[in-house]
């Protein structure tokens, strides 16, 4: 494992160089790998495990998800089962079920965790908040994560490509003293670009805060403001949304993520360079605050509890397409519909 300097703080990575895919066949090849689970990671996580010649099973109960995996080549009976029986054919099992989702199935899962298995998850949020899931693993399997920074999509169409998307990875429970194996061998068959040292709590609090953040609470609510000022001062929607979405997306979202917003910043034009840099500050001091209160929140666990009693709620999912149609239909999106239909094909 090397030590990489980030912004001059050493960090633990490894690389597929280091530990490359033929190593991991050779670590895994007498395990029988158990995703659980075929909805946001599953799909990619369990391909990119097969397609790399890992032996893989799946369990998901019947319904559409089933039949998504069905359609994706796996094989009743073969290599698709219900929930129970991958569990218990597993030697690894890859819990990889949404947070409300492992709540109802973890007294399932627990039953077949069996001396010497693994648990895997690609989410801290069970295991650091396991005073509120209930989900607290037997002391004598391995208990293991791998969390790829990015939807499930993004992880199977970039290996496609034959590229990698990065994953962090932690050991919560090492039972069998082959954890840390596992754990990397796992992350290199998933199709991870390279691994980075974390833990499961540190993990959950980072992905929780960044999602009600930057990633996508805080960038909607900026949207949201700029596009409101912009429209209540009389510029057109068309004005507004270009302005305020459509430029950073399309024009300087690509630039400053492959060569960094200082470069952005030197290859912009005096007016904006200026504007950008006398503007930062007021807006990183009027948001720091706020990002401070939510990290508190997640930190101590208010913002766990909140999704655990929201997503049981047995109306939860009419109440979510009741708020994802207000979005939908706010006038900023509708805007960004037309939009996209006017850019060149391709973009």
């Amino acid at each position: 494992m090397a030590k990489m300097n980030f912004g001059g703080v050493e960090e633990t990575v490894i690389t597929r160089e280091e530990f490359p895919l033929e190593k991991a066949r050779e670590v895994l090849k007498d395990e029988t790998i158990a995703v659980i689970g075929y909805g946001v990671q599953g799909p990619g996580q369990s391909l990119n495990l097969r397609d790399n010649g890992f032996n893989v099973i799946v369990g998901q109960r019947e319904g559409k998800t089933y039949d998504k995996a069905v359609k994706d080549g796996w094989v009743p009976g073969e290599t698709l089962f219900s929930i129970e029986e991958a569990c218990e054919k597993g030697t690894i099992i890859m819990c990889l079920l949404s947070d409300a989702a492992v709540l109802a199935v973890w007294p399932k899962i627990k039953k077949y965790l069996t001396a010497g298995k693994a648990l895997y998850f690609s989410h801290g949020f069970a295991i650091t908040w396991n005073d509120r899931t209930g989900v607290v693993p037997p002391k004598d399997v391995d208990v293991i994560m791998v969390a790829p920074k990015g939807s499930g999509t993004s992880l199977r169409t970039m290996f496609l490509e034959g590229r990698g998307l990065n994953s962090s990875f932690a050991i919560y429970q090492d039972y069998t003293g082959k954890a840390l194996e596992r754990t990397l061998a796992l992350g290199i068959g998933i199709g991870s670009g390279y691994l980075f040292e974390t833990t499961f709590k540190r993990e959950a609090v980072s992905d929780l805060t960044g999602e009600r953040g930057a990633l996508m609470g805080a960038i909607q609510g900026l949207f949201l403001a700029q596009y409101e000022v912009l429209r209540e001062k009389g510029h057109t929607p068309s004005e507004a949304f270009n302005e305020t979405v459509e430029e950073l997306t399309q024009s300087l979202m690509p630039l400053f993520a492959k060569k960094g917003m200082d470069w952005m910043y030197a290859n912009c034009s005096t007016t904006a360079q200026r504007g950008a840099l006398d503007w930062m500050t007021p807006f990183h001091d009027a948001i720091k605050p706020v990002v401070e209160k939510l990290y508190d929140s997640v930190e101590s666990g208010i913002e766990a509890q909140k999704s655990i009693d929201s997503n049981s709620q047995p109306d939860y999912r009419e109440k979510l397409e009741e708020e994802l149609k207000e979005l939908r239909e706010s006038e900023m999106w509708r805007a960004a519909e037309t939009v996209r239909k006017l850019r060149p094909e391709g973009c």
